[in-house]
């Protein structure tokens, strides 16, 4: 017996008795106002588009399981890595950071890299990057970060003096920028590239004992990169590489997979660390904290429909569960409220009962009701507050948040500045790229920074130079610029030498 034919319908399941032809007064019109169906279609062909993502607007997704494989419950309670052999759903999504949606997949950029995990007890997000660094480590510099690898106000156009204007004013900046234009900045696949979640977050136990801990997702299909050249011909030739990749790897089976490392510190190590623990402009040297094997991922499944699994995702640095929370890092703590916030914009407030983005092994019951887009029963009859006597949820107060001192004046603290910024990228060009590694370093920042002011390429150039003389004056060397003049840029304060290169 054959199906019984699917029959087209309104939006509200109406039958469509014609899909072709607007309901019109004659064979030549007009078209009448009366046609419901002309009139749904067309109004939700308006709002077929929702505001893209300010940063990420470009990525791609799947989906696939997180298994533990060896025992972290010293360090955390949550459920999720309670035993070794354990498997969780979760749902990945990579991203380039500072294009459009249109951009293509080889530009140089840091490529985000946000996990789902859909637990027990509540998903919990893990919203990282594929370097262990950022460029800065205080949201109030975030938009003004943002605007400058935008497009020009005035022009519509990448402005390579917008770039280099900031970045040159913002010495933390080096240690990410040495990483950006590295051959890391242009990877080859998704797939061939590690994760970090960048900041320090906590994991503690039952006991209520808390550590400070970075994750590291490391590949296990090595790492492979674009050279600059590389990169360039391929933003022509296949704009979509990457994505693509990430497709059809999974679609014939070569499901890629994951490592999971943690580094981890103890509260009395991170109070009488030589640098902040707690500075994403830095990482923890892995010979002070060897990093742990803690689990897998594997993706083994394409989504099924990109704009509801992979546009409508929403991810998110606040989205914790019993066992892991944030730390004191500045830009972590800024995050944790902006990315619910522009998920509420972008998605509106009920974004969380979206299927991609909803609890799929607990049930999600709050006291929250109402807004655009309720796509349950908005709790039915039952009370929309708390404290109540008909039943309601109740807080579980076996879950408590571990206690943290906290002590100072309530104040703008600036960081002090001092050349601990430079020591990190400079022992990167030192000990740890090659001299094929530094060559392609060079070769990029000159392509790209030649094409600014020479007072910020003066001022770029110094950074470099107090990080590494050598990286310096190549840079120099490679723009034309007069290496001495270099040098005394490099010798004076922050201060000094924005103003000796001023407009």
């Amino acid at each position: 017996m054959k199906d019984k034919k699917r029959v087209l319908t309104t939006g509200f399941g109406m039958p469509v008795d014609n899909d072709l032809n607007s309901m019109t007064a004659g064979a030549k019109g007009p078209v009448l106002i009366q046609d419901v169906h002309l009139t749904e279609k067309l109004g939700h062909f308006d709002r077929e588009r929702i505001p893209e993502r300010v940063v990420h607007a470009k990525g791609a997704g799947a989906h696939g399981y997180f298994e533990v494989t060896h025992d972290v419950t010293k360090y955390t309670c949550a459920k999720f890595l309670s035993e070794v052999g354990k498997k969780t759903d979760i749902f990945v999504r990579f991203s380039t950071v500072g294009g459009e949606r249109g951009s293509a997949d080889s530009e140089r950029d840091p490529r985000g890299f946000a996990m789902k995990f859909y637990t027990e007890e509540g998903n919990y997000d893990m919203v990282g990057n594929n370097t262990p660094v950022f460029f800065i480590r205080d949201p109030l510099k975030f938009p003004d970060f943002i605007h400058t690898q935008k497009r020009n106000p005035a022009s519509n156009l990448k402005d390579p003096d917008m770039f280099w204007d900031f970045l040159s004013l913002t010495p933390e900046s080096i240690h990410q920028v040495t990483i950006l234009f590295s051959d890391r900045g242009t990877p080859r696949s998704y797939r061939n590239m590690n994760g970090y979640s960048s900041h320090t977050y906590m994991w503690y136990n039952k006991k209520g004992e808390h550590y400070w801990v970075q994750l590291h997702f490391k590949t296990e299909q090595g790492i492979d990169n674009f050279t600059g050249e590389e990169a360039e011909r391929m933003r022509g030739v296949d704009p979509d590489c990457v994505t693509r990749d990430l497709h059809q790897s999974i679609e014939k089976g070569d499901y890629p997979s994951w490592r999971l490392e943690v580094q981890i510190m103890t509260p009395e190590q991170a109070k009488t660390y030589r640098f902040d623990p707690f500075d994403v402009t830095k990482v923890w040297p892995h010979g002070d904290f060897p990093p742990r094997d803690v689990g897998r991922f594997v993706l083994n499944r394409n989504p099924k429909n990109y704009f509801a699994e992979v546009e409508q995702a929403a991810f998110s640095p606040g989205d914790f569960v019993p066992g892991i929370g944030p730390s004191p890092d500045k830009m972590l703590q800024g995050r944790l409220f902006s990315y619910h916030d522009t998920h509420r914009h972008r998605l509106g407030p009920n974004y969380h009962l979206l299927p991609i983005n909803a609890p799929k092994a607990c049930r999600m019951d709050s006291y929250q009701r109402d807004g655009y887009m309720r796509l349950d029963d908005n709790g039915g009859p039952e009370p929309n507050y708390w404290p109540n006597s008909f039943s309601g949820p109740n807080p579980d107060p076996d879950l408590p948040f571990p206690k943290l001192d906290v002590s100072g004046t309530a104040a703008r603290h600036a960081y002090e500045l001092g050349d601990v910024d430079f020591v990190q990228p400079g022992d990167l060009y030192r000990k740890v790229m090659k001299d094929k590694d530094r060559e392609h370093l060079v070769s990029n920042i000159v392509g790209h920074l030649k094409n600014a002011q020479k007072r910020i390429q003066l001022r770029q150039t110094a950074l470099f130079y107090k990080a590494d003389s050598d990286y310096g004056q190549r840079v120099a060397k490679g723009l034309g610029l007069n290496v001495d003049e270099v040098k005394k840029l490099a010798a004076m304060s922050q201060e000094e030498r924005a103003e000796a290169t001023a407009k």
